[in-house]
């Protein structure tokens, strides 16, 4: 995503060396959107997928629509948009087929089962292979698995962003879906690269988000602190600690840390040989008890859209 906009200004060719820099470390699921750059980012891909699409198992999404000037229209998930959404996304990406189509967030004034009947249509046809929901709820996970198989939920899941809960999580366990976490870094803030709001650059999109601005930014940097001393102990850094607590998940969640830095895809990819202790593991989950999270991860306006 960051590769097309939301973290300002970006370079093309270094973005194409940092995913081929994945591809060749043995990364092999990319996740994209139509709407990331309004296309771009799914044309952006279209260069790598040309050379090595048998080496990856590609994700995109549809249904937040919009205009070709960047603006949001609202979401869709009416049957003939799921239809076209995907031929145009095809088209950009230059495939026949798409591994696995998500709705990325579930339109409130048309029913699940519709939109999933016509992403289930995609997959008769050739089109797609697995279906996917981002930010979708248990009851919508049932209700669009009654239609058809969803393979995957990809919701915001990370050390300060635990929506999923007690509901969401065990649905997915049973029904068999898996659980694809988005912005597992919380954009970042994980990290502990930036000590202030001032280190982001102009057109960032995280200064709209209230956990990012003013107080709520101070107030939140309690958080690294038991993460920076684990990271400390145990010879790596947030970023890893942060990953690894994710990857060792009794759900079996699989984190999709977005970078446009060479170095900081070889930093994420480290996270899998951190080997957190029952002790760590006790302390990471207890974080948000300990330190209550300042501020909502969307304006209003975004989270209500999410786990609908």
């Amino acid at each position: 995503m960051g590769m097309s906009e939301f973290y300002g200004p970006a370079d093309e060719a270094l973005n194409l060396k940092v995913l081929h820099h994945a591809l060749d470390r043995g990364v092999n699921f990319l996740d994209t959107a139509d709407m990331y750059g309004v296309g771009a980012n799914e044309r952006l891909l279209s260069s790598v997928l040309r050379e090595r699409r048998s080496e990856i198992v590609l994700a995109t999404k549809f249904g937040i629509v919009r205009g070709p000037n960047g603006e949001r229209l609202g979401v869709s998930g009416r049957p003939e948009y799921v239809r076209s959404a995907c031929e145009a996304s095809l088209e950009r990406l230059g495939v026949e087929q798409i591994d696995l189509y998500y709705q990325h967030r579930v339109d409130p004034n048309v029913p699940i089962e519709e939109t999933v009947g016509a992403m289930a249509e995609l997959v008769k046809s050739g089109k797609v292979r697995y279906l996917g929901l981002s930010e979708a709820g248990a009851k919508t996970l049932r209700r669009a698995s009654a239609v058809h198989p969803i393979s995957a939920l990809q919701s915001e899941y990370s050390l300060w962003s635990r929506d999923l809960g007690d509901h969401i999580l065990p649905t997915c366990g049973e029904l068999g879906i898996g659980v694809v976490a988005y912005s597992p870094l919380g954009r970042g803030f994980l990290t502990g690269a930036f000590q202030s709001p001032a280190a982001l650059g102009d057109g960032d999109n995280r200064l709209s988000s209230p956990r990012f601005v003013g107080e709520n930014f101070k107030r939140n940097l309690r958080l690294l602190e038991p993460v920076k001393a684990i990271a400390s102990e145990l010879g790596h850094t947030p970023a890893q600690i942060a990953l690894a607590w994710l990857l060792q998940h009794p759900a079996g969640i699989v984190p999709i840390p977005g970078t446009r830095r060479i170095e900081r895809l070889d930093e994420n990819l480290g996270a899998a040989q951190v080997k957190l202790r029952e002790a760590d593991r006790k302390t990471l989950d207890a974080l948000l008890v300990s330190h209550e999270v300042a501020g909502l991860r969307y304006p209003d306006a975004g989270m209500a859209a999410v786990n609908l």
